[in-house]
């Protein structure tokens, strides 16, 4: 089976396992060979996709739900899309900052209906003219924001995303690369899914949003206690690489919630702050996974 495995984040719902490990594979791959070698093969890197798990049923094919502003209705939801406003305006001087009083929190969950849709609607509007997002219709950014609550929300769709992954990993897997949401999936699945014959040398986290307090972490599988989470039995070291820019990843440094055997290191993507892509070709990303494939020697 695979020694190294990627699984991916939010917005892959039109995509299927063959075509997403054409984007992805060469690129981690690269970002391999950039940082110095050698370069495992491609047959030795497996996908983990569950992404189709969020495709709309029921609808023509292809098609995102013609979302707005008045479909931000769960709590969760508000919340983090508030959050990410708050982020791109720390990040991005070309977003101006939600400086309106009561918009997060218990004060946001209490606004009425009408006004929490205007604030949607500025968040919107002040989200899609960040940097990184010039372009993303409303309807796309609002599509991924219901992907990663949905995760917490749906015990369907979180069961079977942990089993896909869960799938790919035996007792030759030493790499784990998790890209956004997919390292939500790829630590629940380290913790709850977990085999006497796994011995997985290395996390690889990409953009994640696991350290985000009350929208992710307290929501975690197994619980987090006091924000201090689990360390997963199977896992031996774990490299957290985050763009400081990267709104997704609210909170970059997860070792204060996970522990002192993770490693944060910081990394620059450019305009696409969260692009898949931008991370799998850094060459930090490629030292971890490198780092993952020579540890024999690290006990466990």
């Amino acid at each position: 089976m695979a020694k190294v495995v990627f699984v991916h984040g939010v917005g892959k719902q039109y995509l299927s396992e063959d075509s997403l490990a054409r984007d992805t594979v060469p690129e981690l791959l690269g970002g391999v060979r950039l940082a110095g070698g050698p370069v495992p093969e491609p047959a030795d890197v497996a996908v983990a996709f569950y992404g189709d798990l969020f495709r709309p049923r029921a609808t023509r094919g292809g098609d995102t739900p013609d979302y707005d502003a008045a479909d931000v209705e769960a709590d969760d939801e508000f919340e983090l899309l508030m959050e990410w406003w708050a982020e791109a305006a720390r990040t991005d001087p070309g977003v101006p900052p939600p400086d309106a009083p009561g918009t997060r929190g218990a004060a946001g969950r209490a606004l009425s209906r009408s006004l929490r849709i205007r604030r949607v609607r500025a968040a919107l509007d002040a989200l899609t003219g960040a940097s990184f997002l010039r372009g993303v219709l409303d309807k796309a950014l609002i599509a991924d924001l219901k992907q990663l609550t949905g995760y917490f929300g749906d015990e369907d769709v979180r069961r079977e995303a942990r089993g896909r992954l869960a799938a790919h990993i035996d007792a030759d897997t030493r790499v784990v690369v998790a890209h956004s949401l997919g390292s939500v999936v790829a630590y629940e699945t380290l913790c709850g899914e977990a085999r006497p014959d796994w011995d997985v040398h290395m996390l690889v986290t990409l953009g994640s949003p696991l350290g985000m307090g009350a929208l992710v972490l307290d929501r975690l599988r197994p619980p987090a206690e006091n924000r201090r989470a689990r360390w997963p039995r199977p896992l031996r070291a774990w490299t957290n690489i985050a763009d400081d820019t990267d709104i997704v990843a609210v909170v970059r440094e997860l070792r204060p919630a996970f522990g002192p055997r993770v490693t944060d290191v910081p990394v620059r993507n450019g305009a696409h702050v969260h692009d898949a892509v931008r991370y799998l070709t850094a060459e930090e990303t490629g030292r971890a996974v490198l780092a993952g494939l020579g540890r024999e020697d690290v006990p466990a």
